[in-house]
């Protein structure tokens, strides 16, 4: 417990300093009810600056917003530079259901990805507004092993506090935090989907097969798997290739490399 309480000091200290350099005075945080953002915003309470913790509900299910409105209630009990805003964003969402506005082709993933840039958005309009800046709650499997968020949604953000660790440290920090047990217990969602799917269910494996896929990939030790660990290993290296794009810079045209490797045309 102690040397996740000793993790949890640094970086919380961390975004103290980050913020004071940068003459940032609000951290703005979304949060689903999910473990990640509870902790994330959880963390940026404990830096004493002000924290804005907002509620973006979409269509959305009574259990994910009863755990978001209980966290919400706990940071508020225990930190009073927490402030909350709740952001109903349903009647925007529906706007692109609408096929003869947007046009044809809205799938499923369209639409839980169009949940998360209105989110997003959302986002950066209480941040603009309060000389404040969007907190990222990403952990290091989502941001970093499968591309597990949207592009310019959920990835979207100006500084991301856990994105260097573990779903099973999050779990830690929490436990180390206090963090409400039915958060802690309840199955990992984004929150994005009509049917209320699990982040196990897209995926196809838990966050902590997907922990050992990461690191056993990264050590290059991939012998003498059993079929589930082949099976685990195969969803991971494929959300990886698949989703390089959002865990890359974008491509950008270099006008010098173009002319460097053709000079003969642009030669006097």
């Amino acid at each position: 417990m102690e040397e996740w309480i000793d993790l949890t000091d640094e970086i919380v200290d961390w975004l103290r300093k980050y913020a004071q350099k940068n003459n940032i005075s609000t951290f703005v945080v979304g949060v689903s009810g999910g473990i990640d953002s509870a902790v994330t915003s959880t963390l940026c309470a404990k830096t004493k600056l002000d924290t804005i913790v907002v509620n973006m509900p979409i269509h959305q299910e009574n259990s994910q917003l009863e755990l978001s409105d209980r966290h919400i209630e706990w940071l508020l009990s225990d930190w009073k530079n927490v402030r909350i805003r709740k952001i109903d964003l349903s009647e925007v969402f529906d706007l692109f259901t609408n096929e003869e506005v947007i046009g044809e082709g809205l799938s499923d993933l369209v639409l839980a990805n169009t949940r998360a840039r209105l989110r997003m958005a959302a986002l950066y309009s209480v941040a603009g507004s309060n000389n404040g800046i969007v907190v990222g709650t990403g952990n290091k499997i989502e941001d970093f092993g499968i591309g597990f968020f949207t592009k310019y949604g959920d990835g979207g953000v100006d500084i991301s506090p856990i994105a260097d660790l573990y779903k099973s440290d999050v779990y830690a920090i929490a436990d180390s935090l206090g963090i409400i047990r039915e958060i802690r217990d309840a199955p990992p969602t984004d929150g994005l989907w009509d049917d209320g799917r699990t982040d196990e269910d897209q995926i196809g494996a838990t966050y902590l097969e997907l922990e050992w896929a990461m690191k056993e990939n990264e050590r290059g030790f991939v012998e003498d798997l059993t079929d589930r660990q082949k099976e685990v290993m195969d969803i991971f290296l494929k959300l990886k290739d698949t989703n390089s794009h959002k865990m890359s810079p974008i491509p950008v045209f270099s006008k010098s490399e173009s002319r460097t490797s053709n000079n003969d045309e642009y030669a006097p």
